[in-house]
């Protein structure tokens, strides 16, 4: 099976641009790419949640790893989402992440299934065992109705392939237990902005972030200071950036984060159904903290 691979920093969820009736804007994704390179991130993950992968077809989702995997060129890790309901579907997607050079994949939790304990061990054994790929879990409670407890992806980083996990549970006792027990090369990152910096304390390596998709230099700087253990730094960007990084998830995720690049002039705000746009109330709110960050001029 695939060496480990060690991944150690922020990693973006990409949004993926798209133009008014939900096409993908292609340009918008090379220089979103670029934005986030130029702003030091130590990843890139397209095809996520935050890249809207529930609503890609699979050329579209093919297309969007194929785009970001030759902009990108090599600069820094490409960690591509890569999961499914369906365990065929997984694999198929995988098979392609592996075929144009990803060096891991993000695979989200089997959601509406409910697997049981038993079912998530198998879905990503089956996995790794069909492609020869490093493997990052994904636990996001909040999207797909059932948790991977501590003890499942305990037994999962034993398996060869298994790169680490994105803990998204929100479940700080839960994150202790994986990080207290883990193997050594076994890689914890916070799947959540604002536990980030707790859960780096406590031991974790890192981010997939949303809010890197807006303030890629400044979380990257917070996250390294983590690194070096520096919280008291650290503490202070969080600070900084926690209102931003909260309002990303006022709405449902991306549609913030599209709206608030858009206000940046990086993208247009486009969404694809069910996704829609924001509240003007909500689009206020979310102009005043990006003011606050002088990521757009103030307004009277």
């Amino acid at each position: 099976m695939s060496s480990t691979f060690s991944f150690r920093g922020v990693a973006t969820a990409l949004v993926t641009p798209m133009v008014q009736g939900g096409e993908i804007d292609t340009q918008a994704l090379r220089q979103l790419v670029e934005f986030q390179i130029t702003g030091g991130v130590n990843g890139l993950v397209p095809c996520g949640t935050t890249g809207e992968s529930a609503t890609l077809s699979h050329p579209e989702h093919h297309h969007v790893m194929d785009v970001v995997a030759e902009q990108a060129n090599g600069r820094v890790p490409l960690i591509v989402g890569a999961g499914s309901n369906s365990t065929r579907e997984a694999i198929s997607l995988t098979q392609h992440a592996r075929a144009i050079g990803a060096n891991a994949v993000l695979s989200v939790a089997p959601y509406y299934n409910k697997p049981t304990q038993q079912g998530f061990f198998e879905h990503y054994k089956a996995i790794v065992e069909a492609v020869d790929i490093p493997l990052f879990v994904y636990n996001v409670p909040g999207r797909t109705g059932s948790n991977i407890n501590a003890e499942t992806t305990l037994r999962l980083a034993e398996l060869p392939g298994i790169a680490g996990i994105k803990e998204a549970s929100g479940n700080i006792p839960q994150v202790m237990e994986i990080l207290r027990h883990r193997p050594n090369n076994f890689v914890v990152l916070s799947g959540d902005d604002a536990l980030t910096l707790p859960m780096m304390a406590l031991g974790a390596d890192g981010v997939i972030s949303v809010v890197s998709n807006e303030v890629p230099s400044e979380f990257s700087s917070m996250v390294q200071y983590c690194l070096a253990g520096d919280f008291v730094k650290a503490r202070t960007i969080h600070e900084r950036l926690l209102d931003l990084m909260n309002l990303n998830f006022i709405d449902s995720n991306p549609i913030p984060a599209k709206a608030a690049l858009s206000m940046m002039g990086i993208i247009q705000e486009a969404y694809r159904l069910p996704l829609t746009p924001m509240s003007l109330e909500h689009k206020f709110t979310l102009r005043r903290a990006l003011e606050e960050l002088s990521l757009v001029e103030h307004t009277a």
